[in-house]
């Protein structure tokens, strides 16, 4: 029961179909009991003539007045739905046909209701010509049954079409709120940086008010999210200046003649100020890679994946090469993609940077890019500790760092690589790469030419 109720205040599709089946019943039942009386009625009615009828052709036609015998109709259904036809006296109260009733001489004209031997039956006495009066009669069981029959006969369609008509109310509702429903799948399958308005064109228009306030809400999110990166950019470009004149002036300093002690107290600062500046360039790019505004089509062109997935190895190979890291590439032919290369350059390189930086030294770094028709995939593999399963989602938040990891680094790389790829309609997957530890982590983007 509490089932039910949690369906009825919760769930319109319920409730819409609730209330119109009440309403299809509501209709339906004293329809069905007004059709079965009134058929009850009119074979009722049918039979009273029929008894009439008969009564007249016997005494148009001066027929004998007498019961057929079973030998006359024949083996019969129902002995009980047989007609008698007799003529009212008052000697034959007491007759020796076994076909005849005692019935009373002084019954009335017309169509009536007698109880013969505790057995109902329905008679219509009528005078002759001749003086006598004659009575046709059938029993009233019979009869009822008969009409009953009708009756069910009758109300029979409505049996039949109230379920079907309750289905098909239901499909309908079904039907009419799949809009709804539809527009709950799309809001779900995208990405949690598409904030695209909805299609407010093919909706109903009891809808369209909902999807406009809906609308207004995502612009309002996606204004405040655009300040925000603005926010971030004007800040990491302020920060940009000063940080370089700090490095300009530690590497003018550390250019001097200094004790080893001193030296050795500016190293830190020179490593400090080279991360604050990574940091710095590493907002930019995200946000640059958050931007929801679509880009201009001049910035759109055919980026070649090898050419840009070259540039980025070179540049990689010092930090590979410091950390005693081989990195292997397995690429298909030529491969292009429509988006801006600065996206697909600034996409691989934080994949390869990520995977070096957590491979430890004398690993390896796999680097695979393979193209099917309509899509092209991006594989990056390492030989370091992995991430385990609970941590998959987490590690896509800026500044997540996995518990225990020592190793330098913002937080943000697989936060622009997500980025990045929803920017570009795909999909990212992360995946142990081995199944032994050092599990080792196996990143696919997947993304549609």
């Amino acid at each position: 029961m509490d089932g039910f109720k949690t369906r009825l205040s919760h769930s319109l599709q319920f409730r819409l179909s609730l209330w119109l089946s009440l309403v299809i019943l509501a209709m339906a039942v004293p329809a069905g009991v007004y059709s079965f009386f009134s058929a009850f009625h009119e074979a009722n009615d049918l039979q009273d003539d029929q008894l009439r009828q008969v009564a007249a052709l016997v005494l148009s036609r001066d027929l004998p007045p007498a019961t057929p015998d079973r030998r006359a109709t024949g083996k019969m259904k129902d002995d009980e739905s047989k007609v008698i036809v007799q003529i009212l006296a008052p000697a034959q109260y007491a007759g020796d046909d076994d076909t005849s009733l005692r019935l009373p001489a002084d019954l009335p004209d017309g169509i009536q209701t007698v109880k013969v031997g505790h057995v109902p039956w329905r008679l219509f006495v009528k005078p002759a010509a001749s003086g006598q009066r004659l009575a046709v009669g059938q029993q009233t069981e019979v009869r009822d049954e008969i009409a009953r029959d009708s009756g069910l006969r009758t109300v029979m369609p409505f049996v039949v079409l109230i379920p079907i008509l309750i289905a098909l109310v239901s499909i309908m509702v079904r039907g009419m709120l799949r809009p709804i429903a539809r527009l709950s799948q799309e809001v779900d399958r995208r990405d949690d940086q598409d904030i695209r308005p909805l299609d407010e064109q093919h909706v109903a228009d009891e809808i369209r008010p909902l999807i406009g306030s809906i609308n207004r809400l995502l612009r309002r999110v996606a204004d405040n999210m655009d300040a925000q990166r603005r926010f971030l950019a004007d800040a990491a470009h302020e920060l940009r200046s000063p940080l370089t004149a700090l490095s300009l002036q530690a590497e003018n300093l550390a250019a001097t003649d200094l004790s080893p002690t001193s030296k050795a107290r500016l190293l830190p600062l020179r490593q400090g100020l080279n991360r604050s500046k990574a940091l710095l360039e590493q907002l930019l790019t995200l946000a640059r890679s958050q931007n929801t505004g679509a880009p201009q089509p001049s910035q759109v062109t055919q980026v070649s994946l090898q050419a840009a997935l070259r540039r980025v190895v070179e540049d990689s190979l010092p930090l590979a090469q410091a950390n005693q890291i081989d990195i292997g590439v397995e690429a298909d032919t030529e491969v292009t993609l429509a988006a801006q290369e600065v996206d697909i350059v600034a996409l691989i390189r934080n994949l390869i940077d990520n995977a070096i930086r957590y491979t430890p030294p004398g690993g390896n770094v796999e680097i695979r890019l393979h193209a099917q028709p309509g899509l092209v995939s991006i594989e990056v593999e390492d030989s370091g500790p992995g991430i385990r399963e609970a941590e998959r989602e987490r590690v896509f938040d800026p500044f997540y760092r996995v518990p225990g990891s020592d190793q330098d680094g913002s937080g943000l790389g697989l936060s622009i690589v997500k980025s990045i790829v929803a920017r570009l309609h795909g999909k990212i997957e992360l995946q142990h790469a081995r199944s032994d530890a050092p599990y080792g982590l196996k990143v696919i983007i997947r993304l549609p030419t």
